[in-house]
């Protein structure tokens, strides 16, 4: 599996993932601990699709590096800076409830561990190759 196939269906479980989430909180949970969920999950996705933009830009299909290492931890820490004071108004306003925010943060950690299990189980059944 390449990597554009690979980023895709990262993508694909992110969007899953935070449907299951979002539907999920949407018919047992408050409306506040919802719009977290939604709202974690949208950050963190934005987050990690630009993340992945910026590596994908900074190296070739080689793996050798294009540009220096500045702009890429310059990119880093601005996004990072960016999700930080998005957390810090959401949470001080109390506009979303920091459980379901950290819940929908955590979106795109648990669709990189199913897709760790899905590669796993494919190689021991023979179908990556």
């Amino acid at each position: 599996m390449n990597r554009t196939i690979q980023a895709g269906v990262l993508g694909k479980l992110n969007w899953a993932i935070l449907l299951v989430f979002s539907s999920l909180s949407f018919f047992f949970m408050s409306p506040s601990l919802t719009l977290g969920v939604i709202l974690g999950g949208l950050a963190i996705i934005a987050n990690f699709n630009l993340m992945q933009r910026t590596l994908t830009r900074a190296f070739d299909h080689q793996g050798r590096q294009k540009s220096g290492k500045g702009p890429i931890i310059a990119k880093y820490y601005l996004r990072l800076l960016a999700l930080w004071v998005l957390i810090y108004f959401l949470v001080s306003y109390r506009v979303v409830d920091p459980i379901g925010l950290a819940v929908g943060l955590s979106t795109v950690v648990l669709s990189i561990v199913v897709f760790g299990i899905l590669m796993v189980i494919k190689s021991k059944t023979g179908e990556a190759t």
